[in-house]
C-alpha cells in the first residue's frame, strides 16, 4: 500500500482480479505466393495496399499475390500476414531484391583491357526499364587531371554530366558522383574488377571511350515446387511458418494457381499443397483454408474435381468458384484471377459490419467486371 505523508481524504483503485473480455480480430488472413521484392518466408503484417507495395512492390505481370492482397483490401480486409515464395522472375526487369541492380544495364570496358568490364551501370528509374538509356565516356576538358574523364547520361530526355571524375577513391570517384547524384542511373564496379582494384592501377580501371547502350538482361524463371509453399514450421517457411502467429484466421495461396498455370506444378502438386493447407488450419483449430479452384473448370467440373479428384472434406476449408474478371491497371486490360484473395476480404467485410454469427453469402465482390469467358 502508498504510504501517505499528509491528513486528507484519498481514493484508491485496486486492481479488479479479473481482466474484462477483450475484443480481437476474427478477420486476419496470410498470404502466400510471388513478389517483386521484401523477405522471403518470413511473415510480415501489412495493413494497407501502400504498405504493401513499398515492402513488397506492384504485382509482377503473370503472378496473382499482389492481385489478391489488393481485393482483400478493397474487400474491406484489415491487416494480413504475406509470405513470400519462389522469389520473382525478371519479367518486367525487377529483380528478387526490388534494386535497380535486376534492370536494364551495361558494362563499362576498361579502356587498357577492352575483354574485362570495369563498372556496370543500371537503370535507377523504374519508369525507364525498357527504354534507351546510354551511358557515354569520353575525355575530360582542359585542364583537368590526366586520369579524369567525363560521363554523359542521357534517357528520357534528361542528360546528366559528371566531369572530371576519376577511378581513384575520394571525391572525385566516379561511383560516388554517379550514386549520389543521378536519378537515372546506379554505378558499380564489376565483380572482377572490384575484386582486383586494390592492384589495378587508375589508368587500367578507366573505361574506354565510346557510347553504352543499357538494355534488359534475359528474363529468368522462378522454379518452385509444392514444398516451397508448404514449407516447415521449424524452418519458419512456408505456410507452416504461420503456426507461430495465432491471430490469423485465413489462409489463402493465389500464386499456387500461377505456377500451375505455367506448368511448374501439375495437378498432383496442386492437391498436394492444397491437402497441406487444409492439414495446417486443422492442426491450427483457428484459421480457414480459402481454396483456388483450377482455371477453366464448369460448374458439374469443380464439383467431380472437389469429390472425386481432389477429395476434400473438411470444416476447415472453403472452396470457392468461378474465378473473377478484373481490370487490371499495368496491362491495360481484364485479367482472370483465382477468387481467394477477394473472397478473404469480403469475410472480413462481414465480420466487421454484421458479426461473425452471419455467413459470408450474398454479399458484393467488389473490383470484379465480370467472370471468365468459357
Amino acid at each position: 500500500m502508498p504510504n501517505y505523508l499528509s491528513p486528507g481524504v484519498y481514493i484508491e483503485e485496486p486492481e479488479a482480479g479479473t481482466r474484462p473480455i477483450e475484443g480481437v480480430g476474427t478477420a486476419v488472413a496470410a498470404f502466400v505466393g510471388f513478389a517483386a521484392s521484401g523477405p522471403m518466408h518470413s511473415p510480415t503484417l501489412v495493413a494497407n495496399w501502400a504498405q504493401y507495395t513499398s515492402i513488397f512492390g506492384e504485382p509482377v505481370p503473370g503472378t496473382y499475390l499482389g492481385h489478391a492482397v489488393y481485393g482483400y483490401f478493397l474487400n474491406g480486409g484489415g491487416t494480413a500476414y504475406v509470405v513470400r515464395v519462389g522469389g520473382a522472375p525478371t519479367v518486367d526487369g525487377a529483380g528478387a531484391n526490388g534494386s535497380a541492380a535486376n534492370g536494364a544495364r551495361g558494362e563499362l570496358r576498361s579502356a587498357a583491357d577492352p575483354a574485362s568490364a570495369t563498372y556496370v551501370a543500371t537503370v535507377r528509374d523504374p519508369a525507364l526499364r525498357g527504354a534507351q538509356v546510354t551511358v557515354e565516356i569520353a575525355d575530360a576538358p582542359e585542364g583537368a587531371p590526366e586520369d579524369s574523364f567525363r560521363l554523359i547520361v542521357r534517357g528520357g530526355g534528361r542528360e546528366e554530366v559528371f566531369e572530371p571524375v576519376t577511378t581513384r577513391r575520394g571525391r572525385t570517384n566516379v561511383v560516388t558522383q554517379v550514386n549520389a547524384t543521378s536519378t537515372l542511373i546506379e554505378l558499380a564496379e564489376a565483380p572482377a574488377a572490384g575484386a582486383h582494384a586494390a592492384a589495378a592501377s587508375a589508368a587500367e580501371r578507366r573505361p574506354a571511350n565510346g557510347v553504352v547502350a543499357l538494355v534488359e538482361p534475359p528474363s529468368t524463371e522462378v522454379v518452385v515446387n509444392p514444398a516451397e509453399y508448404v514449407g516447415s514450421s521449424a524452418d519458419r517457411t512456408g505456410f507452416a511458418g504461420l503456426e507461430v502467429i495465432d491471430t490469423v484466421t485465413m489462409v489463402a495461396v493465389p500464386d499456387l494457381m500461377a505456377a500451375h498455370l505455367a506448368g511448374q506444378i501439375d495437378a498432383d502438386g496442386v492437391r498436394a499443397v492444397q491437402t497441406a493447407m487444409i492439414a495446417h488450419c486443422e492442426l491450427m483449430g483457428d484459421r480457414m483454408a480459402i481454396i483456388d479452384p483450377p482455371p477453366g473448370l464448369g460448374a458439374q467440373q469443380v464439383r467431380h474435381w472437389r469429390r472425386e479428384e481432389a477429395g476434400y472434406d473438411s470444416k476447415y476449408a472453403a472452396l470457392y468458384w468461378p474465378w473473377i474478371r478484373v481490370f487490371d491497371p499495368q496491362s491495360g486490360r481484364p485479367i482472370d484471377l483465382p477468387p481467394s484473395g477477394h473472397m478473404a476480404g469480403v469475410w472480413a467485410r462481414n465480420d466487421a459490419t454484421r458479426g461473425v454469427h452471419k455467413a459470408p453469402a450474398n454479399e458484393v465482390v467488389r473490383g470484379r467486371s465480370g467472370s471468365p469467358r468459357a
